[in-house]
């Protein structure tokens, strides 16, 4: 079936075939520093010449990953590669325009001829846009195009950029700058890959409204309000979006983060404490998180990577949620992940979720809210324009998947590399 190699359909050996490729990309890819360090030199170079007005960015992207018991069993086994390559390039003629382009081709060589448009789009324009005054720290500016976009931490408007693809957006918005606030219109449409053609977004499924962000509002505690509205014509949704989000510092090097959005039809929260350690030397954060979103709220379009573990597999929408993040520093580059998270649903008269609102387990009266538990251990380590990494997750299925689906636990296991300049 695509979507496994041929001839190893999600076996052992399948997947030690793409740790061999990805061992042999690594090392062509150290081997060839030296070529690596000359296109860093000529970028900074080109920058240099231009007085900066010239600016090229480049990023190469591999991950090769095994997932077993997709969709909790229904789906078979799969070992692919995803591929991801991006060129950009910036240029300001005057100090107050800047031109800002990025070409994007994301391929998945393993994954058979039927690949789906969430893992691959031969070379598009995924970035192109227009700012106005983008290096002012006081009045009007503007920006206009197709561009990557976060708001906050992304859990409502986002670019996950774990996806081999990452959202874009075509947007226009409008923002006036103090040293105490930014107060920005917006109005954004979610760009839709089709393979073959050019791309381009279905302005009929939209958010537009007001996203005001307020720094230093008392001490150096961050606020930010929004009103948004969602119109999407497929379904008929017309969706209001009340929020806020408040980040700052606590005691004993702590920190917080504070979200809640209310809806005409939903609500959702976020809470977030962190704090850091020195044992021995060694930069050690833990953070604890909570969630919940009720059964009808519209979670927009977010960059959900992590945010409810790193398989994800779920979304905001009819969930609990405790998660646990611990970060190891053991040198410099060196940093180990280990992220733990527990699931339950809000209300057993609706199902579950995955992030792109997808129902993916039925509702049921029966047996229980208990979703799950997930364990994740990932690390990655740094090497001048390089960046490796490996991890493995798997989710312990509870009561209710064991009822609503096959009830099989999915394990994911992965290793990558990127360069950037």
């Amino acid at each position: 079936m695509g979507g496994t190699i041929p001839g190893y359909r999600g076996s052992n050996a399948g997947f030690l075939l793409l740790l061999f490729s990805a061992a042999g990309l690594a090392q062509s890819s150290w081997d060839a520093q030296s070529s690596w360090d000359a296109g860093a030199r000529l970028s900074d170079s080109i920058a240099a010449a231009s007085d900066n007005r010239l600016k090229i960015t480049l990023e190469s992207r591999g991950r090769y990953e095994r997932r077993t018991g997709n969709a909790f069993g229904r789906d078979p086994d799969l070992d692919t590669g995803l591929i991801r390559t991006r060129l950009g390039l910036s240029f300001t003629p005057v100090r107050w325009l800047k031109l800002s382009a990025m070409v994007q081709d994301s391929r998945a060589p393993w994954y058979g001829p039927n690949a789906p448009n969430t893992v691959r789009d031969p070379a598009d324009l995924h970035e192109g846009y227009v700012e106005l005054f983008p290096d002012s720290k006081t009045g009007f500016g503007m920006t206009a195009g197709r561009m990557m976009l976060n708001y906050g931490d992304g859990r409502l408007i986002g670019t996950p950029q774990w996806g081999n693809l990452a959202r874009t957006y075509d947007h226009a918005r409008l923002y006036y700058r103090s040293a105490r606030a930014r107060i920005e219109l917006l109005l954004v449409s979610p760009v839709k890959v089709r393979i073959g053609e050019f791309n381009r977004p279905d302005l009929s499924d939209r958010v537009w409204g007001l996203y005001d962000s307020f720094p230093d509002i008392y001490g150096k505690n961050l606020l930010e309000v929004y009103a948004l509205r969602h119109e999407r014509a497929s379904d008929n949704l017309r969706r209001n979006t009340l929020g806020f989000r408040a980040a700052g510092p606590l005691p004993s090097d702590s920190r917080y983060v504070l979200a809640a959005a209310a809806q005409n039809q939903g609500k959702a929260l976020a809470a977030t404490i962190s704090r850091r350690w020195s044992p021995c030397g060694k930069p050690l954060d833990i953070s604890g998180e909570y969630k919940y979103a009720s059964p009808a709220f519209d979670q927009l379009y977010p960059a959900n990577h992590d945010k409810f573990g790193h398989e994800d597999l779920f979304g905001w929408r009819n969930l609990h949620n405790l998660r646990s993040l611990t970060v190891l520093g053991l040198t410099r580059p060196l940093a180990v992940n280990f992220m733990y998270d527990s699931y339950w649903l809000a209300s057993l008269k609706d199902g579950l979720y995955n992030g792109s609102g997808k129902l993916i387990g039925r509702p049921t009266l029966a047996g229980g809210r208990r979703v799950g538990q997930e364990t994740d251990l990932f690390a990655t380590y740094r090497y001048r324009h390089f960046l490796f990494g490996a991890g493995w997750g798997h989710l312990f299925a509870g009561a209710y998947l064991r009822r609503a689906t096959p009830g099989v636990g999915p394990t994911y296991l992965y290793v990558f590399h990127t360069y950037s300049l």
